[in-house]
């Protein structure tokens, strides 16, 4: 029997069945859950689809009324991965969290957005329908790169940008999917086995049950249909002036930790670097509280900045 149902693009983003996206959004609420407590969420409308918006916020009001912070996950994942961080952050600020399309999160992609281009006008599309004209854009890993991206490409409503382990500073390695895929496979080991493999992979999720069945889920769930994306050229980077910070692992295999925090101040004028011990991909789930502290005192530096200006 014949159907008129479209056949899925093959660059868009999409889950296998809405049996298996239920799976994976009922595990996301619990890592949402061991966050704090969403304020709200909405929908907004993009040229590229359809972005979900989780926001959280302070109850002073002087706090509520500084420059916001918006979060760029990372490839694979959704907002649920910054529950370690919304508690610190949304104390102080505004804190908007956001789907990317084309991920396993509550954002239905339409059109590619994986060309730098593209990105960048999702990205202000989204920040646009928000109203939200000046934030703090933090972003780990491919959130990272949309972050850096965005800065080189549309950096009018930015404030700043920090960097968590970012992609867009080196070609992605062999190194970096041989880790993950050792990752992966070890989110099948016996529970006694995953604390050893966790530090050995510097890979708290091993040992978060929550996260765990999160990114188990989400890989067997939802298909991912971009490329890599390329880093930017030691030119591009000199074009930045967004204030910038940049938080690495000292174990990352995605960058080389050394490398990058000599690198990007030299390329980019003002910006800060620092590496931070016993981490490797994820300094914001392993060092939480002291990334938070490090990202707030850095947005502060940034408005105060402007404000003497």
């Amino acid at each position: 029997m014949s159907t008129n149902a479209p056949r899925p693009r093959a660059d868009v983003g999409r889950f296998v069945s809405d049996t298996w996206r239920d799976r994976y959004f009922a595990a996301c609420d619990h890592v949402y859950a061991m966050g704090a407590p969403a304020l709200g969420e909405q929908d907004v409308e993009t040229s590229f689809g359809t972005t979900h918006v989780y926001w959280y916020g302070p109850t002073d009001p002087v706090a509520r009324a500084r420059t916001p912070v918006v979060l760029v996950h990372g490839a694979g994942s959704c907002s649920a991965m910054w529950y370690p961080n919304t508690a610190d952050l949304g104390a102080e600020r505004p804190v908007y969290a956001i789907d990317t399309p084309g991920d396993p999160g509550r954002s239905v992609q339409r059109e590619p957005i994986h060309q730098p281009e593209r990105a960048a006008r999702w990205l202000d599309e989204t920040l646009a329908a928000l109203g939200l004209d000046r934030v703090h854009v933090v972003g780990s890993s491919y959130g990272g790169w949309l972050a850096l991206n965005q800065a080189h490409r549309g950096p009018d409503r930015l404030a700043s940008v920090t960097l968590l382990d970012p992609g867009g500073l080196e070609k992605v390695g062999p190194r970096f999917f041989v880790w993950l895929f050792a990752s992966l496979l070890a989110t099948f080991a016996p529970k006694a086995l995953r604390p050893r493999l966790a530090a050995w992979l510097e890979q708290p999720v091993l040992v978060v049950p929550e996260l765990r069945a999160m990114i188990r889920l989400g890989v067997r769930a939802h298909r991912i249909r971009r490329p890599s994306p390329l880093p930017l050229s030691e030119d591009e980077l000199a074009t930045l002036r967004t204030p910038l910070y940049l938080v690495l692992g000292r174990r990352s295999l995605l960058v080389h930790p050394e490398r990058q925090v000599e690198r990007v101040p030299r390329l980019v004028p003002g910006a800060r670097a620092e590496i931070i011990a016993h981490t490797g991909h994820g300094p914001q789930i392993d060092h939480a509280e002291e990334v938070n502290r490090r990202m707030l005192e850095f947005m502060d530096s940034v408005d105060l900045g402007a404000s003497g200006r």
